[in-house]
């Protein structure tokens, strides 16, 4: 199997590795921890390096996915993502066997969809994303780049949420509304109507 190297050493990468162990297509290298940051443990793979080791590893590598977590602020995604373009690895698509994807959906680069998701058809999820636990991606839905649905959210029918936005746990998303860019809607809402971008809604 291909070899490929996890950008994040935190929780969000434990999860990940999760779903990769499972899909059974990568063997994990190592994972690249942020200067200075203290792992507690990555469910027996080894920290290889750092960000500015990157370069370096490039010629062993090519395989790669960011794997650092997403609340409230893509940026740390975005950067690691960039790096990683510009280094020219390649930014598979991670499915858990135990989601759904249909193959009339399509997936960006560098996007996981992780166990119990169901992505319907005609949905289109950007790059960069987290498609997390038993979260429901309903028909003709669009996702920007660099999301985070996070666990148990529903996205109903021809929803547009723009990119670097974050959805909380269990919000539930009306068909036909959008979401601005880089929105943070809590935990555990029905969001009823369109936002604009940059809105913090809870």
């Amino acid at each position: 199997m291909n070899e490929i190297i996890l950008i994040g050493s935190g929780g969000h990468a434990r999860a990940c590795i999760d779903v990769i162990e499972l899909a059974d297509r990568f063997t994990i290298a190592g994972l690249i921890e942020k200067p200075g940051s203290s792992s507690r443990g990555n469910l027996g793979h080894t920290i290889i390096g750092t960000d500015s080791d990157l370069v370096k590893l490039r010629q062993k590598y090519n395989i790669a996915l960011v794997t650092v977590g997403q609340i409230k602020s893509a940026q740390s995604r975005i950067r690691l993502f960039k790096i990683l373009q510009g280094l020219d690895f390649s930014l598979p698509v991670v499915i858990s066997p135990m989601a759904y994807v249909s193959k009339h959906a399509t997936i960006g680069a560098g996007t996981i969809i992780m166990h119990g998701a169901i992505v319907n058809a005609n949905a289109v999820i950007g790059k960069n994303c987290i498609i997390n636990n038993r979260v429901l991606i309903e028909h003709d839905v669009i996702v920007g780049d660099h999301c985070h649905i996070a666990t148990g959210s529903i996205v109903n029918g021809s929803v547009s949420v723009g990119d670097e936005t974050f959805v909380g746990s269990g919000t539930i998303l009306k068909q036909s509304i959008s979401i601005g860019k880089n929105c943070v809607l809590g935990a555990g809402l029905f969001i009823k109507t369109s936002y604009q971008s940059n809105q913090w809604v809870k």
